[in-house]
């Protein structure tokens, strides 16, 4: 199982970030023991002090493919559910200064916190997944699927002429504006059109 996550997927983050919109998808990996299951609690790493949270659709891969078209991209996958893309953003500055790739400050342990529960897709509009992130219970993250600069569809059309999508692989799609920093003792909650998908207490 890998986990491919999306970057600057949702115009204001790119904006809040001071980053350019890219014309093709920007994909980076994480490995699998960046996993970590709702019910578990998150523990602070040493080694950054500018932890950021960004909240993220991820959707599950339910079948083996390569160079998948997009028209038939949707028969790929069946279920989507909720997560956190950690981001340790003083590795990163330093990371993006230097030219350097971003995995210390990205796929680290723990550093890719998901639900255990997915949501079947054929019970939802696609086109118009709305999800939201709560910090300590002040909303702090808010977005919708329609506003992704990417879909789905054309995500998993672009990153299987790379590589070989298989069953069980995770995509984590990108994050709307409103990414900030936690800290030890906060609370963060995940909803997916109103249902709590997951809550992680930072320890």
């Amino acid at each position: 199982m890998k986990i491919i996550c999306i970057g600057r997927n949702y115009s204001e983050h790119a904006k809040e970030m001071n980053a350019p919109v890219s014309e093709k998808p920007v994909f980076f990996m994480k490995p699998d023991t960046a996993i970590l299951r709702n019910g578990y609690d998150f523990y602070f790493p040493d080694f950054t002090s500018n932890l950021h949270y960004e909240c993220e659709l991820i959707y599950r891969i339910d079948k083996v493919g390569k160079n998948i078209a997009e028209k038939f991209a949707h028969k790929y996958y069946t279920a989507v559910t909720l997560g956190i893309d950690f981001t340790a953003r003083d590795l990163q500055e330093q990371c993006k200064e230097k030219g350097l790739p971003w995995e210390i400050a990205k796929s680290w342990e723990h550093s890719a916190p998901i639900s255990t529960d997915f949501i079947d897709v054929s019970s939802l509009n696609t086109a118009d997944i709305s999800f939201e992130l709560t910090k300590n219970g002040q909303v702090v993250q808010q977005g919708k699927s329609s506003e992704m600069i990417f879909n789905i569809n054309q995500i998993i059309a672009y990153i299987s002429t790379f590589m070989t999508l298989k069953k069980g692989d995770l995509i984590y799609t990108g994050t709307p504006a409103g990414v900030g920093p936690v800290a030890i003792g906060d609370v963060l909650e995940g909803f997916l059109e109103g249902k709590k998908m997951f809550t992680f207490h930072v320890k």
